[in-house]
């Protein structure tokens, strides 16, 4: 399903930029980061030795809360596309759909506005690059799992000549490099520099449009990565692809919050939280150079039913999260293997089980991988008195973040339409 904008975006108005205008725009999602999660980050990354409670990068830039519901007929709980499609173009649509309206056309978005305007334009995301999120700010498509389709409009699709995206970072081989075509190929044909190994990054041409794709589907867990973060390396290096007189407008996507709270996985939710705020701390020292950029962070949902503390028990304790050697999805899979479970969990989670513990691993007689990873996470589950109520999405509030030039205009309640449209104003389009 192709869908082509540049008819729709040349026939809508533009005013001139504001005054408050942003030379850049960098939008920021915390996929499935509900209040929960940067409520427990700030305790999972509280110094114990200090009287206070430390406040994190998220606490320092609060400015209000967004609603998250989708369009009247998929209900009151939005999915990622949804939600990310309210984000980029200010409609409400139905779960799955990507930047297109309940009727199926195609809904402009807030980075395809800043194209039209010359700015250039990035997807910095840590799921495959043609995910829901990344993919409702630079496509069309009635169906979020439509990944070839979706793959294919990021070279075929233009906003006027160009192409829609100047730098893509994230996963996504499975879908870019297949037998009936290698966009690889033909994005390095166009121009575009390629690089499949993070460490190639430092390597590109500052100013030339890059794909970066670094894994089959998504990126490995940020656990499993040697630095435990892979989100700022992507983020510095889009930023650097981007910097120009005119401008850039950069979507970020931390993704796999949302898969560690699909999984009730608390030891990789607060791992890839870390993640996003070490890229957020990055994001605030750039502001701060340059006090012309705009940062928005907020999530499209929450995931899981996050709960922080559990069972009527006044107790919650993160410290057991923070030792782990990998993710508990790669220690699943390695327990499959091993003939001392004991004493390889004891290795990778940093502690010594308790004879409970030793007990029901011991009781596990070749056990497949689902099984390992709910024992090792119902242990880490009731180490940290962690609880959940759903492996889905739920429809509370979310909170949004915002630093840097004009973001004083995303302060207090509003719908997640009301994000798009703020910045669709700063842009200069007219209603």
């Amino acid at each position: 399903m192709k869908l082509f904008l540049a008819a729709t975006l040349s026939v809508m108005a533009f005013t001139g930029f504001a005054a408050e205008q942003p030379k850049n725009i960098i939008m920021v999602v915390g996929d499935g980061m509900g209040p929960a999660y940067t409520t427990a980050y700030r305790y999972f990354a509280d110094d114990r030795a200090s009287a206070e409670i430390d406040w994190t990068v998220f606490d320092r830039h609060l400015k209000g809360m967004a609603s998250t519901y989708p369009a009247r007929v998929s209900g009151y709980v939005t999915d990622s596309a949804a939600g990310a499609t309210a984000l980029s173009s200010a409609t409400k649509s139905y779960n799955g759909a990507i930047a297109v309206d309940v009727e199926k056309a195609p809904t402009p978005t807030v980075l395809e506005w800043a194209k039209q305007r010359g700015m250039k334009t990035g997807v910095a995301v840590t799921s495959q690059v043609n995910h829901a999120t990344p993919a409702s700010y630079a496509a069309h498509n009635e169906y979020r799992r439509n990944y070839d389709e979706i793959a294919d409009s990021y070279f075929d699709d233009r906003v006027g000549e160009a192409f829609v995206l100047d730098v893509i970072l994230g996963g996504g081989w499975e879908y870019f490099i297949r037998e009936d075509r290698n966009l690889v190929e033909e994005f390095k044909a166009a121009g575009y520099q390629y690089v499949d190994d993070m460490a190639a990054l430092s390597t590109l041409t500052p100013g030339k449009p890059v794909l970066g794709l670094f894994a089959d589907t998504g990126m490995p867990w940020a656990l499993d990565t040697p630095t435990k973060q892979r989100l700022p390396a992507l983020t510095k290096a889009a930023v650097k692809q981007l910097e120009n007189d005119n401008g850039f407008f950069l979507l970020v996507e931390g993704s796999q919050v949302d898969w560690a709270g699909h999984a009730n996985d608390v030891a990789s939710a607060m791992a890839e939280m870390h993640d996003l705020a070490m890229t957020l701390e990055y994001l605030e020292s750039y502001v701060k150079q340059n006090p012309d950029t705009l940062v928005v962070v907020t999530a499209d949902h929450s995931t899981g039913g996050f709960t922080i503390a559990a069972n009527k028990d006044y107790r919650w304790e993160p410290d057991w999260l923070k030792n782990l050697k990998m993710s508990v999805e790669s220690l699943a899979k390695a327990l499959v293997k091993s003939d001392t479970p004991v004493a390889f969990i004891e290795e990778n989670l940093g502690f010594a089980l308790n004879e409970q513990e030793k007990a029901t691993v011991n009781a596990l007689q070749e056990a497949d991988e689902k099984t390992w990873f709910k024992t090792v996470s119902h242990i880490l589950d009731v180490r940290s008195n962690t609880g959940w109520t759903t492996s889905g999405h739920t429809a509370v509030d979310v909170q949004v973040f915002a630093m840097g030039k004009g973001s004083e205009v995303f302060k207090g309640h509003m719908d997640n339409t009301d994000i798009s449209r703020h910045i669709f104003k700063m842009l200069g389009k007219t209603e």
